[in-house]
Formats: structure tokens, sequence, C-alpha cells
């Protein structure tokens, strides 16, 4: 489809929220001359934990390496199980294998779209080390229905890439288990380019990964510069990797997270609205605040009931891009993926709520960088597909 076709200007599924500050904040960096890990990102780090209560914060170079770094501290490894929900992004799957251990798919509640605690309990076994709830979408899973049903003994990694500001039950995201992992990919509230986060309030645990993150050096490249010693390298008693953030993505972090409550604040708005006007479509399952708790609302992602929708979900897609606005799937289902169906013989039915997201779920546009006369466009479009089966 070319873009002679659309009438009016697109409207993208997500687009980033960014302004001379950031620009500012990068050109300072510039003019310092420290362009990697250093006083930038480590300010970062500061206001990170402080805005998500916990004792540390540790940026990284995506959500997936903050996933990563956070199993191979904990020491997961060859024979370890590691539980994770069948609907999400890929990576938090893959980073289990990452490891040599092996991921067990969990079903998910085709309402949250999040980990289902009563499959959670058939999926527990003797070697499960740890489970990845993931925060879809910015809604935090159920995590005391969660802790209830896991031995002590089994780790909670919180795949809060999507959730950075949201709540459970008055606690932040990235405190609500062993340690948390947030992503700044352009599609999340607040971005850094590429980027990612590392939270948690046990502080071995921290230094690990803090020495892991650098090669496995002993101190940083910041501490070794800035001592009485500099020409002298570090020792090295650990395997590590080089997940360091730059100075220049910590730069634009720093300026992002001040802007995070308003970005959220506008997000609920919009949400609320769109709830309002669209509530009458009776085919259209529209995604919903939690009790208790704050949704990051970092995309709004409906359900398409099949039984009563004029068309495949697939059909309306097509339709709503057509007239300019961007919508994609919630996102996939790992098990459906190839690589996972043949590694591990899975199929489609093996987890109906994940199937049924794969098929059916449809996030549309909410962003900050979205007008009223966007937000009706939207509204119009799906009222038309309603009023014209």
């Amino acid at each position: 489809m070319s873009n002679a076709t659309i009438a009016e200007k697109p409207i993208h599924i997500a687009l980033p929220s960014l302004g001379d500050d950031e620009w500012h904040a990068t050109k300072a960096v510039f003019d310092s001359g420290w362009l990697t890990q250093g006083p930038r990102v480590a300010e970062f780090e500061k206001l990170f934990a402080e805005r998500h209560q916990v004792k540390h914060a540790l940026a990284t170079t995506s959500c997936t390496t903050a996933l990563h770094l956070i199993l191979a501290a904990l020491g997961i490894g060859s024979g370890d199980e590691v539980l994770v929900p069948a609907f999400t992004w890929v990576a938090t799957a893959n980073v289990v294998l990452y490891c040599g251990a092996t991921p067990i798919l969990v079903d998910v509640d085709p309402i949250t779209f999040n980990i289902c605690p009563k499959d959670l309990v058939k999926k527990l076994t003797p070697k499960s080390k740890a489970i990845i709830p993931v925060h879809l979408f910015g809604l935090c899973a159920d995590m005391d229905a969660i802790k209830a049903v896991l031995p002590e003994s089994v780790a909670i990694v919180e795949d809060a890439a999507c959730a950075a500001g949201a709540t459970y039950k008055g606690i932040p995201s990235g405190g609500l288990g062993t340690a948390g992992a947030f992503s700044f990919h352009p599609r999340k509230s607040i971005t850094t380019g590429e980027g990612g986060m590392v939270t948690t309030n046990d502080t071995a645990l921290f230094e690990r990964m803090d020495k892991l993150r650098n090669h496995g050096a002993e101190i940083s490249e910041e501490q070794r510069h800035n001592g009485p010693r500099p020409y002298l390298l570090p020792e090295f008693n650990l395997l590590g990797y080089n997940y360091r953030m730059t100075d220049l993505q910590g730069a634009v972090g720093v300026v992002q997270l001040g802007k995070l409550d308003r970005l959220i604040t506008e997000r609920r708005e919009w949400a609320a609205y769109y709830r309002e006007q669209l509530s009458a479509i009776p085919w259209l399952r529209l995604a919903q605040e939690p009790m208790g708790g704050t949704h990051a609302w970092q995309a709004f992602v409906c359900g398409v009931d099949e039984a009563q929708a004029p068309m495949p979900r697939n059909a309306i897609m097509e339709i709503l891009q057509s007239k300019g606005i961007a919508t994609r799937p919630g996102t996939h289902a790992v098990h459906m993926l190839g690589y996972y169906a043949q590694t591990f013989g899975l199929k489609p039915e093996d987890f109906p709520g994940a199937q049924w997201c794969d098929a059916q779920t449809m996030a549309i546009p909410l962003h900050n960088r979205m007008t009223r006369e966007d937000y009706d466009r939207v509204i119009a479009a799906l009222k038309a597909i309603d009023s014209n089966a």
C-alpha cells in the first residue's frame, strides 16, 4: 500500500516523546569527552532506583541483557528450569536458553494477558529455580497469587520491560521480587534508544551483577580512571559481559525519567477516553485499570471477540491500516514460534490462553504525541467497522 492511498497523516502505533532537553543533555556529554558508562549513567541509576523505591539500579544495553544479567548472577544454568509466560516477547524465554537452562512455558489469562497462577501450579517441579512474570503492556502480574504458590527457593525476576512507573498494591514495579528488568526501547513510555535497567533490593546480588555487567572486572572503568593508579588494569575474577550503557543514553534517560509521571498520567487519561468511547462496541474487549494498582499504559491492547466481530482481527487491522491507523498484535505466543515449537515439540493448543491472545489481541495507537483529533480518528474508524458490519 502506498502513502498516496492514505488521505490523512498516519497515526503511528508509538512515537517517543523527545525534545530539546534530551538534545542539550547529549551535547553536554559530547562536550565532556566521557561517552561510555560514567557519571550520567550513575545519575540515571540513582534517580531510577529512587523513583521505583528500590535500593539499587544498574543500567544495561537492553531489557534482554538486563534479564540475562539477573539470571547469570543468580547462577541459573544447565539442569535448571525457569517459568515463563507463553504470551510474551520472545526475549523473555531466550534469556533462559542463553544460561543453558530450560524455559518452562506457563499459560496466560486472556483477560489480563499475564501469567496464569492456576497453570503455574501445574508447571512447578523440583528443578524450578526462577520465574519471570511479565508485567505485559504496563499491567503488573498478580504477584500475590504468584507468590502464594511459589516455593521460597524460586527467585522472582520481574520482566518489567513495559512497566516503568507501574505499581502493584502501592509497590512500584521492579521491587516486587528478587530483581526486575526494564526496557527503554522507543516503543516504551520513556526511551534511551536501546537500553535497559536492573532493579533489586539485594545488595549482594547487585554487587555481583555490577561486576558481570563490566566483563567481570572488580572495579568499573570510571572508578579506575578516577582512582590514584588509572594505568593499572582491574582484576577479573568472574566471566562477565559487556552490558554497559553509554553516558549519551544515560543523559537522555535522566531527562526522560523526569517526564515519566506526566507521560503516564496523559496515557491514563487517553486510555480512559478510549474505554468511554469504545465501550459500546460489543466485540472489542478493552484494557482496564487494575484494582489497587497503577497501569503504566505502555500500550492499549484490546481483545477481538471472534464470535461477535464482523470480520477476523487481521481484516480489521488491514482496514485501519488503509486509513493510516497503525495497529499491531499485542505480542506473540512463544510456543507458536518456529524455534520453540520445533525444539520443544509444542502445539498451538498446548497453551489455549496464549493461543487466543496470539490470534485475537490488537494494540491501537496510544502515545504522548497523539492529539485529540488522532484519538477521535481511531475511535471513528473502529465504530465504522462495527456499524458497517
